[in-house]
């Protein structure tokens, strides 16, 4: 869907930045963020779900993904690709609403886009690692969608 793929690269654009350069208050970046998109109420409302998702995660997020990444420091791993991944395994862990396949199908298409092909493969491996330990079905989310 247009809307939730919008939503996921402007919440990876958030979280590159706050990655990058970590901010003391987290709402004056999102303000600041949708002051300059035109954004439909729900497109911000989920971007901004993931990026706090992230954010308030992000260190059980980062267990999980050094623990999935075989011999890979997370903190080497490219800005795009660590972020990326970060949202992914958000959605993956605490998102039952969303179907396992359409997160790592978004996630790969956005790495590709914002870095290279190999990427793609680089976060299809890895979430497709923490898919297999998942217990719920692949295709559809917790109300069957």
């Amino acid at each position: 869907m247009t809307t939730r793929r919008d939503a996921r690269e402007w919440a990876l654009q958030i979280l590159f930045e706050v990655d990058l350069n970590p901010p003391k208050d987290l709402e004056v970046v999102l303000s600041e963020f949708w002051s300059s998109r035109k954004a439909s109420k729900k497109q911000s409302e989920f971007a901004t779900r993931l990026v706090h998702g992230v954010v308030n995660h992000r260190d059980d997020l980062d267990v999980s993904l050094h623990t999935y990444a075989e011999n890979w420091d997370v903190k080497r791993m490219g800005v795009v690709e660590r972020n990326v991944m970060r949202i992914a395994l958000f959605e993956l862990l605490h998102c039952e609403d969303i179907p396992p396949v359409v997160t790592i199908n978004e996630a790969v298409d956005i790495a590709k886009y914002f870095s290279t092909h190999e990427s793609g493969r680089f976060v299809n491996g890895i979430l497709d690692r923490v898919r297999k330990t998942l217990d719920r079905p692949s295709r559809q989310g917790k109300n069957g969608d």
